[in-house]
């Protein structure tokens, strides 16, 4: 998010794309290679409008080694300064160029990965809760310094078959991030991770999270919920994404006695495993896979 809390920037890179129908497609005939469906996702939210890219390629257009990967045009490049991200994806549905860089800059390096289910076949990462954010694009044309965030997941089976629903959100206070993570599996009780990471990148499990408190469904009628401490009111300042399946929004809410600003998801894998939904990912997703000139 920008300083100014006029702009919002989110970029993901996936492989073996988890809100893949291609990739779900192929797995249900032994075809599922994940290194053949891979995506970089970027949403840009302001005053301007909205883009929202995610075009899905093909082993041929991915490259990765120990510092970089690149998937079609776009990269992601870590070094010692931090995060660059090189942007050049059109948009969907309405084709709307989206091209620039952004650097992201860690306050420190969060080490810890944490599982999301009893088995830890998922497992989630926030490698850089605090970070600061330059963004530069030239299309459009668009120049701004931020606060931002970096993590990771990885898994080794598909989300909505270990998954019903979860809530994430992340929230800066006072040189800390506030970070929660509550999900219902499929079997087995839920789990809630709610952690605080200081400016020196170091964990800690928070002893009494705040309390759970229900928000307002989307317009998809997806359910969300946050927290914030008892007695205290939390909102959706904004829907930035309301989706069939996914939501993400800002929130406010109280931690700590202080008020705070979230980022937040919620995701219902019901709902995203039906086949009405499946059938409109296309239109949101589309596919661009170079073949092998061998």
């Amino acid at each position: 998010m920008s300083h100014d809390g006029q702009f919002g920037l989110t970029v993901i890179a996936l492989i073996g794309s988890v809100f893949s129908p291609y990739y779900a497609r192929a797995r249900r005939k032994g075809l599922g290679d994940p290194f053949n469906f891979a995506a970089m996702n970027v949403a840009l939210y302001g005053a301007r409008g909205k883009r929202w890219a995610m075009t899905e390629r093909g082993r041929h257009d991915l490259t990765r080694d120990d510092d970089t990967l690149r998937i079609g045009s776009s990269s992601m490049t870590w070094n010692a300064n931090g995060l660059t991200i090189d942007i050049d994806e059109v948009g969907v549905p309405v084709p709307k160029r989206i091209r620039g860089q952004i650097r992201l800059h860690p306050s420190a390096i969060q080490p810890t990965a944490f599982a999301l289910d009893d088995a830890g076949h998922h497992m989630w990462q926030p490698i850089a809760p605090l970070a600061a954010v330059d963004v530069h694009l030239t299309a459009p044309e668009l120049t701004w310094k931020g606060h931002g965030y970096f993590d990771r997941n990885t898994g080794n089976g598909p989300l909505e078959d270990t998954f019903q629903h979860w809530h994430w959100s992340r929230a800066s206070i006072a040189g800390s991030a506030k970070l929660f993570y509550d999900v219902t599996p499929r079997a087995g009780a839920p789990r809630q991770l709610a952690l605080s990471v200081d400016g020196a990148g170091s964990a800690r499990a928070i002893a009494l999270p705040p309390p759970t408190v229900e928000l307002p469904s989307t317009g998809w009628r997806i359910e969300r919920a946050t927290h914030s401490d008892a007695g205290s009111h939390a909102r959706v300042i904004s829907t930035l994404e309301d989706t069939p399946f996914y939501a993400r929004s800002i929130v406010s809410s109280c931690i700590d006695g202080r008020p705070a600003v979230s980022m937040h998801e919620s995701l219902n894998l019901d709902r995203f495993r039906s086949p009405i939904v499946q059938a409109m990912l296309p239109f949101r997703m589309p596919r661009r896979a170079r073949q092998s000139a061998g």
